[in-house]
């Protein structure tokens, strides 16, 4: 019979063992690559001293290839629950010295346990994704394991913010639990997502490609759109996290979290009086109007390399959290176009789930012509931020500075399509299209060069200005550049407490 002094000794040591992972020989190696163990992420992620760990000394259950041989605690998944900011969080995190982060049966259960209780407790699940993928050695208990996790993403998708996290290797069904998720950040130059490695497209399509074309962070940040945010390394990334999860709720039943503003509410900025240009067609950044109006200057961009003439992110006014879209005129003139018009209306709808007010600034000459976009399914495309805006129930506020032409106007959260506060600058242009094209369409060519620059100008007057629009009651106010800040402010919180319910019904079909 033990004395209690060696049944202590034991816990300890099995503790010890399970914290060690595969080993320090394969930790050094880790470390050796620049690059921090999975417990290590965790540590660093969490606020100190919060980390509860749970089922730490499970192992696999395989007793095939002479698995029964090799087992180790924990068996390459670390799981658990800890704070960020004093707010709790759940989080999983692959340990690659263990097996390869491979997933087996034994670590999908411990995250298919975290996860649920996320859910029940109703608070965020951030994943530290670092993985060879399915366990080969498993066969299909592993691939059950990944479909357990698929299908609690769903589950949990608008009820808890999912954020995954990809720090390494992630092929195969490993990618499709990220993707399900609401943000995705990478590390630059270490992490891959691909759902058939270099190799297999080589055999199979004959396509030489390396892994950083393929699957690299910039890749998928700047092409693919699948990431959201990348990271230089390890550290980034977690404080990138971190800095995300503070604009978010815990959950689809609470309100963003509010946080002491010691920026002035009455703040006015004269450079944003000067910063439109009289002539339509030259660009400036739409960024400066931005962090010129949020607290602090500070906004969070989303998706910052990925479909540049629309901007998404978070900032905070007046202390609360809110979602911004804006058309980027510095980009492709802030066109509309397949993938702005999908990175946009994603980004609506995650707001929407987790009650983040939007803010939307206009500056939009149209939808952007040709075959390419035409072929690939702009209709269908451009129809998901339209309508995207048009399901969202929280509080929508929007900001004209400059044009606003044909269908796009409609699609940039109007009025018509459930604006709440629609504001307009003196600057802007309300109309469906601009008055060099609208002549030609008006008058077919019927004109001589004197009489055209006349009714050119005739539509300008009309149109290349807001009351028309305000005379309708399609703008609520027009107000001066400078006024941006305090009138947002005082917009939110006239539509504080909101309430709008959509007609019942099992869910939409939006046009996938």
């Amino acid at each position: 019979m033990k004395s209690l002094e060696e049944a202590y000794q034991l816990f300890e040591e099995k503790n010890r063992q399970a914290e060690l992972g595969g080993g320090r020989e394969k930790i050094e190696k880790i470390h050796k690559s620049g690059r921090k163990t999975a417990r290590e992420r965790i540590y660093a992620l969490l606020d100190p001293e919060t980390f509860v760990e749970m089922d730490k000394l499970v192992t696999h259950r395989c007793s095939d290839f002479g698995m029964e041989k090799n087992k180790v605690s924990g068996d390459g998944m670390i799981t658990g629950y800890g704070k960020i900011d004093g707010r709790m969080v759940f989080v999983f995190a692959q340990d690659f010295t263990v097996f390869g982060g491979t997933m087996s049966r034994a670590n999908a259960d411990k995250v298919v346990k975290i996860m649920d209780m996320a859910m029940r407790m109703g608070a965020p699940l951030i994943g530290l994704n670092d993985s060879g993928g399915a366990r080969i050695q498993e066969g299909v208990e592993s691939l059950a394991g990944y479909a357990d996790i698929f299908y609690r993403n769903v589950m949990a998708s608008g009820v808890i913010p999912q954020i995954s996290a990809i720090f390494g290797p992630c092929a195969g069904g490993a990618v499709y639990s990220p993707a399900m998720t609401d943000f995705i950040l990478m590390v630059r130059e270490s992490s891959y997502m691909f759902v058939t490695g270099p190799e297999v497209i080589k055999t199979v399509t004959h396509e030489e490609v390396t892994m950083e074309e393929l699957g690299g962070a910039m890749s998928h940040n700047t092409r693919s759109g699948v990431a959201h945010f990348v990271a230089e390394n390890d550290e980034q990334i977690v404080l990138m996290i971190r800095e995300l999860v503070s604009f978010l709720p815990s959950n689809n039943m609470e309100d963003p979290p509010i946080q002491p503003c010691t920026d002035d509410v009455m703040r006015q900025d004269e450079k944003l009086q000067t910063i439109i240009p009289a002539d339509p067609n030259k660009p400036y950044d739409m960024k400066e109007i931005i962090t010129s109006v949020a607290d602090n200057h500070n906004f969070f961009e989303v998706m910052p390399f990925y479909a540049q003439n629309i901007l998404t992110g978070f900032a905070r006014l007046g202390g609360k959290p809110v979602g911004i879209v804006a058309n980027q005129p510095a980009f492709l003139a802030g066109v509309l176009d397949i993938n702005s018009s999908v990175k946009a209306a994603r980004f609506v709808r995650f707001c929407d789930c987790f009650n983040i007010p939007l803010i939307t600034f206009v500056d939009v000459p149209g939808f952007l012509p040709g075959t390419v976009q035409e072929f690939g399914g702009i209709i269908k495309h451009g129809a998901k931020l339209l309508y995207a805006f048009s399901e969202a129930t929280v509080p929508k506020i929007t900001v004209i500075t400059r044009k606003a032409y044909g269908g796009a106007y409609d699609v940039m959260s109007s009025k018509h399509i459930g604006g709440d506060v629609n504001y307009a600058y003196p600057t802007a242009e309300i109309a469906v299209m601009g008055p060099e094209g609208a002549v030609n369409i008006i008058h077919k060519g019927k004109l001589n060069e004197a009489d055209r620059a006349i009714a050119v100008n005739n539509y300008r007057e009309t149109f290349a200005n807001p009351y028309k629009a305000a005379e309708l009651g399609y703008i609520d106010e027009i107000i001066l550049p400078r006024q941006t800040r305090l009138k947002l402010i005082r917009a939110l919180e006239l539509t504080q407490n909101k309430n709008k319910t959509n007609p019942p019904k099992k869910h939409g079909n939006i046009p996938l």
